[in-house]
């Protein structure tokens, strides 16, 4: 009996070891820094909630983290809306061709996502495809600002995202049954109403799972808004790394981090409820 008990302990001993010295003592690290203080550079040992209340009554910074926020979740649902008739395709193709299509959505994943950006840098400047396709056709007189704002950086994250997003909604498609979806048309439902109520409730879990990888994988992206930004659109990471490299401000740097990591917490806790609905 005693060794029943024993052998799961041993079993999870390297797994939780790791985590410990990898994540958590870190994460703990992090939080007592951010309760620290620094003036000019210099790092003062305290005990405060000064970073966290600099944070939350300065409206830059409100601004920056609801930019964060609404920028992941558009990158999340674009995302989504643009791989989901991918993943669908490849998981009921029975073509031999189907390893093939598989290698060619995650070959994105094969090259930097610096070397990315620096294409959607091209493509979407003032002398790039998109306002030369667009000046072609008579459609504008002068360029459209598409680098160095929102949308420029809301465009590249979401082609950068994308296959993996097509990876979680293709390993969260294991409920779809195409008997079911058979059924219902035999029954005459028209193939829109087919979709709606057997295909999309049965693929909801590969769904919610691929809107969670990327939303967290966009709100804590830092070279993709770095340079399809151009500076002028600040989010949490960016946030960080000027504030550690460049004021030397590692306590407020660390609360911000903090944040960071609590907004990862919220969206677990969004995504688990979410979850459970649709089991």
């Amino acid at each position: 009996m005693r060794a029943r008990r024993t052998l799961p302990a041993l079993l999870l001993t390297p797994a939780g070891t790791i985590t410990l010295v990898a994540f958590l003592l870190p994460m703990a690290w992090l939080a007592r820094l951010s309760l620290s203080r620094a003036s000019g550079g210099v790092l003062i040992d305290d005990v405060a909630l000064t970073n966290y209340v600099r944070f939350f009554s300065d409206r830059f910074y409100l601004g920056v983290l609801w930019r964060s926020v609404w920028i992941a979740a558009g990158v999340a649902v674009l995302s989504i809306l643009a791989s989901y008739p991918i993943a669908l395709f490849l998981f009921r193709s029975r073509s031999r061709w189907r390893g093939v299509l598989a290698v060619l959505v995650i070959a994105p994943l094969l090259v930097s996502s610096v070397v990315r950006t620096f294409g959607w840098m091209i493509i979407l400047g003032d002398r790039g495809w998109i306002n030369g396709m667009l000046a072609m056709t008579g459609l504008i007189t002068a360029p459209v600002r598409l680098m160095n704002t929102v949308w420029g950086v809301l465009i590249g994250l979401t082609e950068i995202m994308m296959p993996t997003t097509t990876l979680a909604l293709l390993a969260g498609f294991s409920r779809l049954d195409a008997t079911l979806e058979e059924a219902a048309r035999s029954l005459g439902a028209a193939p829109w109403r087919c979709f709606l109520r057997v295909t999309l409730p049965l693929t909801m879990p590969g769904i919610i799972v691929a809107g969670l990888v990327t939303f967290v994988l966009s709100i804590s992206s830092f070279v993709t808004p770095s340079l399809l930004g151009g500076g002028r659109v600040q989010v949490l990471a960016s946030t960080i790394y000027e504030e550690a490299l460049e004021t030397l401000d590692w306590p407020f740097a660390a609360a911000v981090s903090v944040i960071l990591v609590l907004v990862f917490g919220l969206t677990l806790l969004g995504y688990e409820r979410m979850a459970r609905r649709w089991q």
